[in-house]
């Protein structure tokens, strides 16, 4: 009982992704976790794997790529991520021509997800064969052949029509490789499981026991948020419906997958694999 409470004295810093895509985790959260000494931060990926990395963050979402770039520092709790088996409806290659004819072409990544922009470089030049000229940064004042972005941007961007092609990178990897697509994990900095190991355990029930709860309340959770983009209710509903949290066998299959894709290209170290799993 003492150690128990010792635990629960334990500050944890705690990084959450800012978009929409967590809302059926991070609104129970929100209301049902009462823990002062846990400090929950929101920002995009690529500053949560920034926080992540240079120890200012202890645990949180970060994304597949940091993971497959630090492999020593972190370990992946296990039954959490941002993932999906068909489409994915919010990380998406907008364009001006089919993806195979994009050859030579200018593609702008979004800098908010490294993952994301790996994918993209996967999907056009390993399986459509195209070589594009690719730059990084926002859209704004910018007129490219086609721009990847993700989150809430992409959802208000699709509705926007400007581009005539939308492709949907986690539906294109399913349609080559059969597998599903795992955009984030869930991180822990092992000197962090080494130090409160009994922490770590608790916020990961805890996580499990929100992911369980927000897909009891999906209806509900998706009028509150659909707000934020601004969209229709129901297509809020069918979008978080699409999103899966869990990290199952084929969903770690996927993840090594992708990880073989980065280690061939040079991307990340070979140490990536195999996948360090805890809990």
């Amino acid at each position: 009982m003492g150690e128990l409470m010792d635990a629960k004295k334990i500050r944890a810093r705690i990084g959450m992704v800012n978009f929409i895509n967590t809302a059926p985790l991070y609104e129970v959260w929100k209301r049902t976790v009462q823990r002062p000494d846990w400090q929950v931060v929101e920002d995009t990926p690529t500053v949560l794997n920034r926080l992540l990395h240079s120890a200012e963050l202890d645990l949180g979402f970060i994304s597949s790529h940091e993971y497959a770039s630090h492999p020593g520092e972190y370990k992946i709790l296990s039954d959490l991520s941002i993932s999906a088996s068909g489409p994915v409806g919010s990380v998406l290659l907008f364009s001006k021509l089919p993806p195979a004819e994009l050859d030579g072409h200018t593609v702008l990544l979004s800098s908010q997800s490294q993952t994301s922009a790996s994918l993209v470089r996967i999907l056009l030049e390993e399986f459509y064969r195209v070589q594009p000229h690719y730059q990084d940064g926002p859209l704004a004042d910018t007129d490219p052949t086609a721009y990847m972005a993700i989150g809430d941007e992409a959802l208000r961007l699709r509705d926007a029509k400007r581009f005539r092609y939308v492709i949907d990178l986690a539906q294109t990897w399913r349609e080559h490789t059969g597998l599903p697509f795992v955009f984030a994990v869930w991180a822990v900095r092992r000197d962090f499981c080494r130090t409160a190991p009994d922490t770590v355990v608790e916020i990961h029930q805890e996580l499990l026991r929100c992911i369980h709860q927000g897909g009891l309340e999906l209806r509900a959770i998706s009028r509150q948020v659909a707000p934020r983009i601004p969209m229709d209710e129901e297509a809020c509903y069918s979008y978080l419906h699409g999103l899966e949290y869990d990290l199952g066998e084929e969903k770690q299959q996927a993840l090594c997958r992708f990880f073989e894709f980065l280690i061939k290209r040079g991307e990340v170290p070979t140490a990536a694999l195999p996948l360090k799993i805890c809990g």
